[in-house]
């Protein structure tokens, strides 16, 4: 058992379930995962092998016997009648007929409408009211002589999803994990395997979760398709309603004026529209002139009454161009409808996630291990929204006086989400605090840096933070912008060239602007970064040299040893016509890989020698650290030695054969004269 399986199962012990269970008991089953993970739950919340195997079997029985597929709702109906009353699973909604004065219950799959349901129930209940919950109803069948009679009746109901959470013992279990250990447990959560995500690959996924965690929280994120955008909203949380964009009025979402009713943003914690982009699709102006008051000021007003609500507002949709595409000739909302490509609307959003930077899911990037019970993690979430921690970065940072107070409301929100959903217990470092304080001043900048691009009225912020001890002033930067943009947009200071302590340099500027200044200093390389290649960083450095020690005690895998080889005809691209060069390995093996390492190496050395490249190496196992040693006066200390980049989609991926379109991991590189 993995450490984290092991943390989770021990620390955790009946809120934890094997996520692969899941797509066992499915089967043909229309029904989000936290129905699924409800019921496991109640039978697979262990690590006991035989226990879980007679669980799921237990599960498939449930789901067998009690969910309705809407193909067998008239065997279902048959049933009931038959037996008298039946337990079954599906998804009901509730309305009042004023006409009778009675609530009247309808049931998605099995196709009953206006069955009369106590008034208590739906007192108890009052999400029934809106678009529908999923539940565990026993219906009963009671024929009648009276006329216009239903024989329908409901003699219990139960939504899916867990009764009662110790907020407090969650927070206090925090302290069991590092946060490495905490972020994969919670990926691991929501379906995905950690070891196929970076860092910040890994914080746009948990972003995802903030909604659920942050009152009246507004997101957007688009992207090409297939990224996975609006699944967490649909099935990770009995919280969350995904609706379709095209569906949305004033009455669903607010409020009917005609019957009084009130909408979706008064009984779910997180609204998201799904499909929201496309520039054709038609919106009620009127809707969009509604949702810009909630946005801003958590209220709304349908006739002559003010509401107020908490709900989370989540848009998510594809891109039509690629990115680059979008910062030469557009901007990153151009996808938008018409009427929701509205700047006054836009500077609502209090984040913009990059979903072009989320890597399309493959079999891979699903986990088997175990999670929380999402169930569980959701009524956690949902505790955590009476909580506020946007001000708890000030303990350390300060940010610019320019930032404008919707951008630093927008900031705090999108930490504070951070905190809750990485930090539960409060408990975090300076570092952890600069981590996420970045992250959420650039998904703001992103909106801001849009806007001014759309709307010329728009002042230009300085978004940067200073540090109170140091008094050292960082500016952020998103990323696409030092991957595409303009260079003009990330303006490159000397100091921030030549600054040689950790964490000095403020921003990962353009490599291929760094390369050509050949003074010591450090680039900074972000997860996800692209357009970095070896010959940007280290070209211009290796000129002249006749003489290269390369260190670096992980080249052994065949990743590792094609990242060589690819170093190795960079040393041959530059070198000069008839010059000779020795390049000298020290890497590091263990028997595993000893032998296979040692014929790969003499195939290089075979391979290298007619270029005038005389290759050796040698193996040592006590070295750790990195760099590239060159006779012509430099030294460049590699934070992760050659191992740069993150693992790509497999060999028909450009990316495998392109170094500028890989995804970077996050690293330090050093030039020492």
């Amino acid at each position: 058992m993995s450490n984290i399986n092991h943390l989770l199962n021990t620390h955790f012990s009946g809120k934890v379930v094997r996520k692969d269970l899941t797509k066992l008991v499915k089967g043909n089953a229309i029904v989000p995962t936290y129905v699924l993970e409800y019921l496991l739950g109640q039978y697979c919340a262990t690590d006991v092998e035989d226990t879980i195997a007679e669980g799921v079997e237990n599960v498939k029985n449930i789901i067998s016997k009690h969910f309705v597929h809407r193909d067998e709702a008239q065997m279902i109906k048959s049933m009931v009648r038959e037996k008298g009353s039946h337990r079954i699973i599906d998804k009901v909604s509730v309305r009042l007929n004023d006409r009778k004065d009675v609530y009247e219950a309808d049931f998605a799959n099995l196709g009953l409408n206006k069955v009369v349901i106590s008034d208590l129930i739906v007192k108890d209940h009052k999400k029934l009211l809106s678009s529908g919950v999923w539940c565990i109803v026993t219906l009963g069948y009671m024929p009648s002589e009276e006329r216009d009679v239903s024989p329908w009746i409901i003699d219990s109901l139960k939504p899916i999803q867990i009764a009662n959470i110790d907020v407090e013992e969650y927070k206090a279990t925090r302290k069991y994990f590092t946060k490495e250990e905490w972020i994969d447990a919670l990926m691991q959560s929501i379906g995905l395997n950690p070891k196929e995500f970076s860092f910040r690959s890994k914080l746009l996924q948990l972003s995802r979760l903030i909604p659920f965690a942050e009152n009246n929280y507004n997101l957007i994120e688009l992207g090409p398709k297939g990224t996975g955008k609006s699944h967490i909203y649909s099935e990770m949380s009995p919280h969350g309603m995904l609706i379709s964009g095209g569906e949305v009025s004033k009455a669903k979402l607010f409020v009917n004026n005609t019957t009084g009713d009130i909408g979706l943003v008064g009984y779910w914690d997180v609204v998201a529209y799904d499909e929201f982009a496309g520039k054709d699709k038609r919106a009620d102006r009127g809707l969009v002139d509604i949702l810009k008051n909630y946005m801003a000021n958590k209220s709304f007003s349908r006739g002559t009454q003010v509401y107020g609500a908490s709900a989370s507002m989540v848009f998510v949709g594809n891109t039509d161009h690629s990115v680059p595409y979008m910062l030469k000739h557009s901007n990153l909302f151009e996808a938008l409808p018409k009427d929701y490509y509205d700047t006054a609307f836009l500077d609502r959003m209090h984040a913009y996630l990059p979903g072009w930077e989320v890597q399309k899911l493959r079999n891979e990037m699903f986990t088997s291990d175990f999670g929380f019970i999402v169930d569980y993690l959701a009524e956690v979430l949902k505790e955590l929204r009476k909580e506020d921690h946007t001000h708890a970065y000030t303990k350390f940072f300060e940010l610019s006086d320019s930032i404008t107070t919707r951008d630093k409301t927008a900031i705090a929100k999108t930490f504070s989400g951070l905190v809750k959903v990485i930090f539960p217990d409060g408990n975090f470092a300076k570092e952890d605090t600069q981590e996420l304080l970045e992250f959420s001043i650039e998904c703001r900048k992103r909106v801001q840096e849009q806007l001014r691009i759309m709307d010329e009225t728009f002042e230009g912020v300085d978004f940067s933070y200073v540090c109170k001890t140091s008094g050292e002033k960082k500016e952020i930067h998103t990323l696409e912008v030092i991957e595409y943009g303009p260079k003009e947009q990330v303006q490159v200071t000397s100091s921030e060239i030549t600054a040689l302590e950790p964490g000095s340099a403020p921003v990962a500027t353009n490599p291929e602007v760094k390369a050509a200044i050949l003074e010591p200093g450090q680039k900074i390389i972000r997860d996800n970064q692209t357009g970095v290649s070896y010959e940007k960083l280290f070209g211009k450095y290796l000129e002249g040299a006749t003489n290269i020690l390369l260190t670096d005690p992980y080249i052994r895998l065949p990743y590792q040893i094609r990242n060589f080889m690819e170093f190795a005809s960079l040393v041959a691209k530059v070198k000069e016509e008839g010059q000779e060069v020795k390049l000298h390995l020290v890497t590091n093996n263990n028997e595993d890989y000893l032998e296979n390492a040692r014929e790969a190496f003499k195939e290089i050395i075979d391979s290298l020698e007619p270029l005038g490249i005389f290759f050796s190496f040698e193996f040592d196992e006590n070295i750790h650290d990195r760099s590239i040693q060159l006779n012509n006066g430099w030294k460049i200390l590699l934070g992760r030695g050659l191992d740069i980049y993150q693992k790509t989609n497999g060999r028909c991926d450009i990316a495998e054969y392109y170094q500028d379109k890989r995804l970077c991991k996050a690293c330090e590189i050093t030039y020492l004269k």
